[in-house]
């Protein structure tokens, strides 16, 4: 009824999928709406320090309109309602744009690449494209893309506790056949039916009721609020202590008028003169709470890993986890995968051993002899590959890991007939590829009812289960006085960098095979008294940069490890290929091991052991789980590249999980961090640097920040206490705070990662956000703008020669020579250790452009806004006064 051939699959056309999406829906989820841009905009104002703004704003324009009338009185209320309004919309913005970018990182989450079979060739397709009545292969690691039946399976284990909840793997058979979208390959193979898509499954109905939380804080993030929290309550208590001295002073008679009236008499002055100053202290302690809190510090983390996380995408690194990438740049060692990763996973069979007969050229078929039928059989059958000969003559199209590739390329040029070889025999049980045992098998039934187990995997330990092989008659021989030329061979072949790979079979009695479904499912392939058939080298190149990439790690003292699965001489020779072994004599025990001796070790042993290993060959997921756990307690921060299944608890062990984006499982991407979308190591490296740019990022914006929270405080407080009054008025401060946290956010989140980042050693996990190189930044820095403004305060009239009616001109200068030094010190916070802060800022237009608008804003405030901002526009002297200031404080270090 669905139209489908359950051996070549849908015809696949476009009228044909349009029909079948059309009839029974597509393969998509609904999605709940994300939270709208009003409702960022009601979280926003409910900010303590704002609310405390909201009800100083409406208390002045109130008390403006009492005081000096509706013309003029309304001009602070207003000036401080706009920048409340500003403030709010900007973190609205910010906050709505992040959530944005987390729907879009959700999107290019859940769009898994898999492979259907479609008019008889295997192709790879979203899993958005699925539709009812494909063929779907399965293999161990896949997600089931959609609700299905089991065509034909072979020891298939699904983990259903996505759906069920129950951690037990289900056995999936006839008897059993039906799979649910969502769910796991825990084990085997298999081909399914795809029967329902989209909303129409077990896992739509449960996607339509829920939707993932993107609401993760990362540890940075918790950190930063609670020293935003903790400068918050320092400044409340500074502003409640100067509200406490100024009331005194008020109601005690110290508080004059600039012409040396006393502001308060006892007896004579009326209520609401009293009020009035009262309020105008509350609005002083209220300007204090303003600048003390540095509402910026979340918001630059925000923008810094928003920024980052897009600019990771084109670096072909998808974040899974935002804590993975601050973590990232603490890493001190890299566990890497070698295939794939390493190299280019672009395998072709460069040597081959038939029987004991070296094939030169190794795809020359006339060399082959009697052998030829068996090895031909055995790869058609034993494989996950698929061969697809278009009708029309074109190139034949080959699917399957790289290594299924290459054998059953190798094998079609020496005349393998793909099809007619399947047809001719049936397949009774399959054992799928096992990376602990690095081997995998097929037992199947030829047509004159003969049974032969095939054998396919690592050279010396398929070689090791030999007792014979074929020579070129076809005529069987005893292998044992044989064993040392097959293993020079081999040795041989890895020293070459060549990845080994053995063909081996053995008869089997047919009245053995078990009859029953049940007994045939839980059979255990016999893997002894096999026969050699052939031993192939397959060349995989090591990826160009790997050596660059791994220098630059080493540099930053971030070392690299190889983990493979292949033989330890293979490694060697890919490992001094790629720099991570430096020469041929660091290739000895424990530096280079073998998987097998490293588990033997007792605990703590792995645990030295473990620092000194930089290559460990012939290893099983569980020696990578080993030494993970054995690096992670040594004190090391781990990072590790994985592709299987088995990678997963690894992936999940490490500090940092990568998993590789073209070759990896869905199970390892489930488990990692941050998914390499090109499974290049030199992508590996890019996350190093980004990882360290967004903790410098944010170490810079710290300093940045509180050098104008610590500046501003110590002026508007000494100038209080001193004289009752303040330089820096509530909307001049909220001005400050404003363009300092956002666009200031915005210029130092967005600064690049450079090369000097990895000439640093790692961050450690627990190193305190300010360093002792910013503490000196901060405070030399913070105490030359505190000297000179303070100078122009209390000298400002007289070293400037204005009038003692001119005190608005004086404070405009603090004001602007304030916004100034903090524009030169966004130059300075660039670079906290290095002396020459201009270095590379013409390459960040965005940071030069940032510098620009923020000046142009400045100067049109000064100049045309005076009624609102209470200050007056001043002479050409007087702006280059203002500059000087700036510059001789951005400046600084040089």
């Amino acid at each position: 009824m669905l139209k489908t051939n359950l051996a070549t699959g849908i015809v696949g056309d476009e009228n044909d999928l349009i029909k079948r999406m059309n009839t029974f829906g597509a393969n998509r989820y609904p999605q709940k709406n994300g939270r709208s841009f009003l409702r960022f905009l009601w979280e926003a104002w409910q900010d303590l320090t704002l609310i405390i703004l909201i009800v100083a704003a409406i208390a002045s324009l109130g008390l403006g309109i009492k005081t000096e009338g509706l013309s003029r009185g309304w001009y602070d209320g207003a000036s401080i309602s706009f920048a409340v309004m500003l403030v709010i919309i900007v973190t609205a913005v910010s906050d709505y744009r992040q959530s944005l970018q987390f729907q879009n990182l959700n999107k290019e989450k859940q769009n898994i690449q898999l492979e259907v079979m479609r008019g008889g060739r295997i192709m790879k397709i979203s899993i958005f494209d699925i539709v009812v009545g494909d063929v779907v292969p399965l293999r161990i690691g896949d997600q089931v893309p959609a609700d299905g039946i089991l065509i034909t399976g072979h020891s298939l284990a699904i983990d259903e506790s996505s759906m069920t909840g129950e951690s037990k793997i289900v056995h999936k058979d006839q008897n059993a056949p039906f799979l649910m979208s969502g769910c796991k390959v825990a084990d085997g193979i298999g081909t399914m039916l795809v029967t329902g898509v989209g909303i129409n499954t077990e896992w739509g109905l449960l996607m339509a009721s829920i939707s993932e939380d993107t609401g993760e804080e990362t540890p940075l993030q918790v950190r930063l609020n609670g020293l935003a929290t903790f400068i918050g309550i320092v400044g409340l208590a500074v502003a409640l202590s100067v509200l406490a001295i100024l009331l005194g002073r008020y109601f005690t008679g110290n508080t004059k008028n600039p012409d040396g009236s006393v502001q308060f008499i006892k007896g004579e002055t009326t209520v609401s003169k009293a009020v009035d100053g009262v309020i105008k202290i509350i609005t002083i302690a209220v300007t204090i709470v303003v600048v003390a809190v540095p509402e910026g510090l979340p918001l630059a983390v925000t923008l810094t890993l928003a920024y980052s996380m897009r600019k990771m995408m084109a670096d072909k690194a998808l974040v899974r986890r935002l804590s993975a990438c601050e973590t990232m740049g603490s890493s001190t060692t890299i566990c890497s995968d070698k295939t794939g990763t390493l190299t280019l996973n672009q395998m072709t069979v460069v040597e081959a051993y038939v029987g004991k007969q070296k094939i030169n050229p190794p795809d020359d078929p006339s060399q082959l002899q009697s052998q030829a039928g068996l090895l031909c059989e055995g790869i058609a059958q034993n494989t996950t590959g698929n061969v697809f000969v278009p009708k029309d003559g074109g190139d034949v199209e080959i699917s399957g890991s790289p290594t299924e590739k290459a054998i059953l390329s190798w094998a079609v040029k020496l005349g393998m007939d793909f099809d007619d070889l399947r047809a001719e025999s049936k397949i009774l049980h399959v054992f799928p590829f096992n990376s602990e045992k690095k081997r995998g098998g097929v037992a199947i039934q030829t047509a004159d009812s003969i049974v032969h187990i095939h054998w396919k995997g690592a050279a010396e330990m398929v070689l090791a289960s030999c007792t014979g092989f074929l020579d070129s008659n076809g005529s069987l021989q005893s292998i044992d006085k044989e064993m040392d030329y097959f293993k020079v061979a081999i040795d041989d072949m890895a020293a070459c960098s060549l990845r080994c790979v053995a063909i081996a079979y053995r008869p089997y009695e047919l009245d053995k095979v078990p009859t029953n479904e049940e007994s045939l499912g839980k059979w255990v392939l016999p893997e002894d008294e096999l026969v050699l058939l052939a031993i192939v080298g397959i060349k995989d190149p090591c990826r160009p940069g790997v050596k660059d990439a791994v220098k630059v790690c080493t540099a930053a003292g971030v070392k690299v490890r190889m983990v493979t699965g292949d033989n330890i001489q293979t490694a060697k020779a890919i490992a001094l290929e790629c720099g991570i072994l430096s020469s041929g004599a660091d290739a000895k025990e424990p530096n280079i091991i073998e998987g097998k001796v490293f588990r033997a070790y007792s605990e703590k042993e792995r645990e030295i052991i473990a620092k000194k290993i930089t290559v460990m060959g012939r290893s099983s997921p569980n020696d990578k789980l080993l030494l993970v756990q054995a690096l992670r307690k040594g004190g090391e921060v781990v990072a590790v590249t994985g592709d299987g299944t088995n990678d997963a608890p690894a992936l999940h062990e490490a500090d940092i999980g990568l998993s590789m984006g073209i070759q990896g499982t869905e199970v390892a991407k489930e488990s990692s961090d941050i998914v390499i979308l090109d499974d290049n190591f030199a992508s590996v490296v890019k996350v190093v640097r980004w990882g360290r740019s967004v903790y410098a990022n944010i170490q810079k914006f710290i300093q940045f920040q509180l050098t104008v929270n610590v500046g501003a405080l110590v002026i508007n407080v000494v100038a209080a206490i001193s004289s009752g009054d303040v330089p820096l008025n509530t909307v001049q401060l909220l001005w400050i705070n404003l363009i300092m946290d956002t666009l200031g956010a915005l210029a130092l989140a967005t600064e690049p990662p450079t090369d000097h980042l990895m000439h640093r050693t790692p961050v450690g996990r627990r190193e305190p956000l300010i360093t002792n190189i910013m503490w000196r930044n901060l405070l030399i820095q913070a105490l030359y703008q505190i000297a000179v403004l303070l100078v122009l305060n209390f000298r400002g009239l007289s070293i400037l020669h204005l009038n003692q009616d001119d005190t608005i001109v004086k404070n405009t200068m603090i004001f602007n020579a304030f916004v100034l030094c903090q524009v030169f010190n966004e130059f300075n916070a660039r670079k906290p250790d290095e002396i020459n802060v201009f270095k590379g800022v013409t390459q960040n237009r965005l940071f030069m452009g940032i510098v620009g608008f923020t000046v142009i804003l400045q100067i049109i405030l000064i100049e045309f806004t005076g009624d609102f901002t209470t200050t007056v526009r001043l002479n050409w002297k007087q702006w280059l006064i203002c500059v000087a200031i700036g510059t001789v404080r951005g400046t600084f270090p040089i």
